[in-house]
């Protein structure tokens, strides 16, 4: 009977007596790896017997594992070990069954599920479904334990690593999932949306148009290949990968998010929160509709009821990348609402969960990276001429940390009628990770490199005069950059350290922005990219560069504006300070105030979060030195 099979009883009394069993062997062993060792050997023989003489199926095995690893942490053995044991103790049961599933296994083609692997493959496809991940991954793993050759079993087995925030491990069972089989469009979609979160997006891009060639409308991998290209600044790209799954789907949730998040970036904030709210009337309590919905508006009080759905959505177990979306937007609402010790701790807690995924940040590289690019593009070389270098002066950077206003100066330029914004463009980002520090010595790789991204600009815009690549991380490449391009200008943008700092704090950026994700590394990044400006300061000509601190420009709008106009070469134009009119894409996390009007909120918003900034507090020898200056071009 069915109910028979599913019939637990015996599993958990087995499970909960082996535990009784092995503790004292655990407990007594702690310094002796031989001793522990010895012990679970036992054990593993005792457990075979025993599951054997009882007949228990795959439900009821991994029944017995889960009361054994219950049954010793409440012994007092340490969880990992515990968890350990128990999951040493499922592939023991399965591969000890016996010669015969094994023999018949001979017989299949290579990678043909027995009844065995699939019984398994199945549970923990079931167990994943249910949010049991250790319970997922034990199954999933023992599958691929009795058949390596299970691409199905790797694929699902990502998916729960995935969720279980071990990217690098998630990555590697989807790869030899495609590996094992070249068509499994399903695996190079989630490949592709694990890329993209790693901060991997030619890789991201690649995965996902592999699985469009092997399935044209697979929806899935059409929402992930527009998120990804959003991130690589290809909008029009991104827009039509939406348009093309709501059409194949029309009341998919999903793409009506996607669609819901495109149409935010356009300034279409009431058509967001249309096409958001019709995909939780068809999934209620989605997490990523529910985690959009703060960005297309601020909060009031009046929406306690979506903080009461996310709060019940976020405490009922999501995957790790889920709940942080969902607990940044949490945070947002409560900052919004002035709540500020509830949204401190649901920022602290979305980015405790994201450390989790995110690989550590290295602050030993970091300052290696800083001296060595310091090094390589001295004040010599920056003055000198490179051979192939284009005179273009279209290109214009603004860089600075991010959230120092980036975007609102580009927001600025782009609503001049002979200017346009590009957005965040990886350019300089992927030239730099592929060719490192040999960049701009020799011909013909400055020229090269100088007319790949004067084509990306026309991409961007056929006909401006200027246009505006706001990637605020190109500030590590203005060496580079000038090389290639010497009348290209730059903007670095200046804002109060502990509140560009803490901004960062309060966004879901990509893993590769680890050091946002920490108070303490935020405060190291900070100091090393001040090293940083500061040479190119000291090392660029005159009038290449021009700070503008962002305090200044919010209470002198007007004046800076033109200072930023003029300085890039542009008559002056009205339109300039009526930026939030500009109608044009924005996919940053800016992208709803900088279609508000000039507002001061933001300044020394830090003070709000006084009691819990702890290690941000070390720059505040930064900021002091910044309003002594009073705008002149240094903090210091």
């Amino acid at each position: 009977m069915v109910l028979d099979w599913f019939d637990r009883r015996v599993a958990l009394e087995a499970g909960t007596v082996l535990a009784d069993l092995f503790a004292p062997l655990a407990l007594n062993a702690c310094g002796a790896a031989g001793d522990r060792a010895a012990a679970i050997r036992e054990l593993l023989q005792r457990a075979s017997g025993q599951a054997q003489a009882l007949r228990l199926n795959v439900y009821k095995r991994t029944q017995l594992a889960k009361a054994f690893k219950s049954r010793l942490i409440a012994l007092g053995v340490e969880t990992g070990i515990a968890h350990g044991i128990a999951r040493e103790l499922v592939v023991h049961l399965w591969m000890a069954r016996g010669s015969g599933d094994r023999a018949r296994s001979e017989d299949r083609p290579a990678g043909t599920p027995s009844a065995r692997d699939q019984a398994l493959f199945e549970m923990g496809s079931e167990h994943l479904g249910q949010g049991a991940l250790d319970e997922a991954i034990t199954c999933l793993r023992a599958a691929l334990a009795v058949n390596p050759r299970f691409a199905e079993a790797y694929n699902n087995l990502g998916c729960a690593l995935v969720a279980d925030g071990r990217a690098t491990e998630a990555n590697a069972a989807f790869a030899r999932a495609v590996e094992l089989k070249p068509d499994y469009a399903e695996a190079y979609t989630n490949r592709g949306n694990l890329l993209r979160e790693m901060g991997l997006l030619p890789q991201s891009e690649a995965n996902l148009r592999r699985a469009l060639e092997l399935q044209p409308a697979l929806v899935p991998a059409l929402l992930n290949l527009g998120a990804t290209l959003v991130m690589l600044g290809r909008l029009g790209e991104a827009e039509g990968c939406y348009r093309q799954a709501v059409a194949l789907e029309p009341k998919n949730p999903e793409a009506l998010v996607g669609m819901g998040s495109f149409a935010a970036q356009e300034g279409r904030f009431g058509v967001a929160e249309q096409l958001l709210a019709e995909a939780l009337s068809l999934r209620p309590k989605m997490p990523a509709a529910l985690a959009a919905i703060p960005a297309t508006r601020k909060m009031t009080a009046a929406d306690a009821t979506w903080l009461a759905t996310a709060e019940e959505v976020a405490a009922a177990g999501l995957p790790r990348l889920e709940e942080s979306r969902l607990r940044y937007a949490m945070g947002k609402y409560c900052d919004d609402i002035r709540d500020y010790e509830r949204a401190f701790a649901h920022f602290q807690r979305a980015n405790d969960i994201a450390k989790t995924v995110a690989p550590a940040y290295d602050r030993a590289a970091r300052v290696a990276l800083v001296e060595q690019i310091m090094e390589s593009y001295g004040a010599a070389r920056v003055a000198s001429a490179v051979a192939g270098a284009s005179t273009s002066a279209r290109p214009v950077f603004v860089v600075g940390m991010m959230r120092s206003g980036t975007s609102l100066v580009e927001q600025i330029i782009a609503s001049h009628p002979l200017a346009a914004g590009a957005g965040e463009l990886p350019f300089w980002s992927s030239a730099f990770q592929h060719h490192l520090l040999t960049l701009g010595l020799e011909a013909p790789l400055p020229g090269q490199l100088g007319s790949d991204y004067l084509r990306v600009l026309e991409a961007c815009s056929a006909d401006a005069s200027r246009v505006v690549d706001k990637a605020p991380l190109n500030a590590d490449y203005v060496g580079l950059i000038h090389s290639v391009l010497p009348n290209a200008r730059f903007i670095y943008m200046q804002r109060d350290p502990i509140d560009t700092c803490l901004s960062c704090y309060f966004q879901g950026f990509s893993a590769t922005h680890n050091y946002t994700l920490d108070l303490s590394d935020l405060a190291h990044y900070f100091e090393q990219h001040h090293r940083l400006v500061t040479h190119w300061r000291a090392v660029l000509p005159a009038g290449i560069m021009l700070d503008v601190p962002y305090e200044s420009l919010v209470a002198e709008q007007d004046l800076w504006s033109r200072r930023i106009i003029d300085f890039i070469g542009l008559d002056w134009d009205e339109r300039c300070l009526n930026f939030h009119k500009t109608e044009r894409t924005v996919a940053t996390a800016s992208q709803w105030q900088v279609r508000q009007k000039i507002y001061k909120s933001s300044v020394e918003r830090w003070r709000n979060y006084e009691k819990f900034i702890g290690p941000l507090r070390s720059l505040e020898r930064f900021a002091r030195a910044k309003k002594a200056s009073e705008g002149v071009a240094s903090y210091a």
